[in-house]
């Protein structure tokens, strides 16, 4: 049975043209890297055969419009072959060969591992292991737009040792994503030794099975085979499948096939280079005149924007609210404004209060579980294809998810991230789920915003916020309920902060966010009725960060004191420091300094140095 729509040119390229392509793409991935003199040729050589006949005779992807949805996806996730997709995509026509000879050039789009700069490559791959994940957001994010193309996803043998890999193995098939078509290079090499497995084809095959996937153990170096069982993983129905494929690094170069020691080694020797290339036998001159197929048409082309304006809040002037629980209500408002926006949870959805958005819009939730790690891969994925994902989970465990966020930043990711129960105000749960050091990790995020609220009307400005700014952003929210501090119609934007109480008299400025602020504002009053004046900031936004109103406040008051529910190192204190670095300023932080304990909230705020009554004391120490 022939896939719907496939094209009869295509189905005509014989085995022998492909085994020749295979060639040429190891032939260019030999020469590019030794130009370059860095890269990784004999595992991009393992995988030729694999990709010469996907991309020739069963990808369908429209090379003119890289972005349009209804393309056939293909990603990367043994980064390091990379030399190895420019090869294809040049040889494909996507831009000319003789811009290969850039490989790892400071000005070229052809970098070490794929990255999106190359506009043909969708997401940031080499930090091994995550490739699945986005395969999977990707495989679902194409089945909610009703979309009939397929997610391939190359995977190497060593990168399967990784967790995530087996937490997108799992949802892949308990969400039967029959269109995610992974592939597994098994060359039996590593970087430093053979793999755990070696060539064992079928201990792979088990163990996939095990996860609910279809698997087909192949030569990955017979061409035949290859194609029987690509055209076997289209036909799947109900479960992901995966294809085994028994290769060797270096193949088709006779010193370099299974050669150990030759990890990330190009070959610069010139007659070495020379020796490799005569036995691959290849023709330079030859034009093969292969092209990869473009999509059927039909369902989503691109991106779609705001269907109206969100709805704002709708507070009574005593309502009491979480952070978290506000982020829920202004989740669900941006569901019914924007189409684009879909919900991800690690199974904590009635604690970051995301059911809001599954209640309203069940089709666009997605349940995670409690795999950190996937959620945050197959949010990147999702956002590759142009949804606007809202990953939330406590902030404490984004900790085990930080390098898929830091590979969503290289993606260039437009997605968004809550974290809650932040700080040690979450009480008597204890320091396992107090989330302090996600303001440092998130500030160090190339490109991120990062916002924090702290009351309901904030909360929800800072959910539309996060959705109108490209990249990543990441809502800090907290476990409490608090009163609220502003009107419905206060205007937030990002960067900015907020003066909630100043004078001509201020002899110190405290600047917080979260709970922290409402300690500040209740030692404010302790103070004032000391005689005292102080002003107090809203640091809403700690990256970027309002540098004009802090650096006024240090020089008018010649105090700053920041209070946050964090570690010292990182958080919003550095936010805080790093703008008034040049002022003549006395300045000190106080964050939770050393590692909490379970107990009340408040004797914990107390304990850490960070309630309104140590806050005052600081105040005290230097007025």
């Amino acid at each position: 049975m022939e896939r719907q729509g496939f094209p009869s040119q295509q189905s005509a390229v014989d085995f022998q043209t492909l085994e020749a392509m295979a060639n040429r793409l190891r032939r260019h991935s030999l020469e590019t890297t030794a130009r370059s003199k860095s890269g990784h040729p004999t595992t991009c050589m393992s995988s030729a055969d694999l990709v010469a006949a996907l991309f020739f005779r069963y990808l369908r992807f429209d090379l003119k419009k890289p972005k349009d949805r209804r393309n056939d996806r293909f990603v990367l996730s043994k980064g390091h072959a990379a030399p190895l997709l420019w090869a294809v995509l040049a040889e494909a026509g996507a831009f000319p060969v003789e811009h290969l000879k850039t490989l790892r050039l400071i000005d070229s789009d052809l970098e070490g591992h794929p990255t999106p700069r190359n506009k043909w490559v969708d997401v940031a791959t080499g930090s091994l292991g995550q490739g699945l994940s986005v395969g999977v957001g990707m495989a679902l994010s194409s089945r909610l737009d009703g979309i009939d193309n397929k997610i391939y996803v190359l995977m190497g043998d060593g990168e399967v040792a990784e967790g995530a890999v087996w937490e997108a193995a799992s949802l892949a098939s308990y969400r039967n994503l029959d269109n995610l078509i992974g592939i597994l290079d098994v060359n039996g090499l590593g970087q430093s030794q053979r793999t755990m497995f070696g060539h064992d084809t079928d201990l792979y095959c088990r163990r996939f099975e095990a996860f609910g996937w279809e698997t087909r153990a192949i030569d990955g170096h017979d061409m035949e085979e290859i194609d029987d069982a690509l055209r076997w993983a289209l036909q799947a129905d109900g479960s992901p499948r995966l294809i085994v494929a028994r290769t060797f690094k270096g193949a088709g170069v006779s010193f370099l096939s299974d050669a150990e020691g030759r990890h990330g080694v190009p070959v610069t020797d010139p007659q070495e280079l020379a020796k490799a290339v005569a036995e691959l036998d290849d023709d330079p001159g030859r034009d093969f005149g292969l092209t990869i197929a473009a999509p059927d048409k039909g369902g989503s082309a691109g991106p779609q924007g705001f269907a109206r304006q969100m709805e704002g809040p709708g507070y009574g002037p005593d309502d009491k609210i979480a952070t978290r629980g506000a982020y829920g209500i202004g989740l669900r408002k941006l569901g019914a404004a924007h189409p684009e926006v879909v919900a991800l949870d690690g199974d904590t959805k009635n604690s970051t209060y995301s059911q809001d958005f599954l209640k309203a819009y069940p089709e666009r939730f997605f349940e995670c579980y409690i795999a950190e790690q996937n959620m945050v891969g197959a949010a990147t994925g999702f956002a590759a294809l142009g949804k606007i994902p809202f990953s939330s989970t406590f902030a404490a465990f984004l900790t085990r998810a930080y390098d898929q966020i830091r590979m969503g930043a290289v993606s260039r990711a437009n997605m968004k991230i809550c974290g809650s129960h932040a700080g040690a105000s979450i009480g008597e749960d204890g320091p396992s789920q107090m989330g302090l050091e996600d303001l440092a990790m998130m500030r160090a995020i190339a490109g991120s915003t990062v916002l924090y609220p702290s009351d309901g009307v904030c909360a929800e400005n800072c959910v539309r916020l996060a959705a109108e700014r490209e990249g990543i952003v990441y809502i800090r929210t907290t476990r409490p309920k608090t009163p609220l501090l502003y009107p419905n119609d206060e205007d937030f934007w990002v960067g900015g902060s907020k003066v909630l109480r100043s004078s001509d008299n201020d002899q110190a400025t405290l600047v917080a966010a979260g709970i922290t602020l409402h300690e500040s504002l209740a030692a404010y009053e302790d103070l004032k009725k000391a005689g005292i004046a102080v002003r107090v900031i809203d640091l809403y936004s700690v990256k970027p960060v309002d540098g004009e109103t802090l650096r006024q406040a240090a020089r008018e008051t010649g105090v700053v004191i920041t209070v946050e529910d964090h570690y010292p190192a990182g958080g919003l204190g550095d936010a805080v420091l790093d703008a008034i670095a040049n002022e003549n300023v006395r300045y000190r932080k106080l964050a939770v300094s050393g590692l909490p304990r379970s107990g009340a909230p408040d004797a914990l705020l107390d304990e850490f140095g960070i309630s309104r009554k140590r806050i005052v004391e600081a105040v005290r120490e230097f007025v």
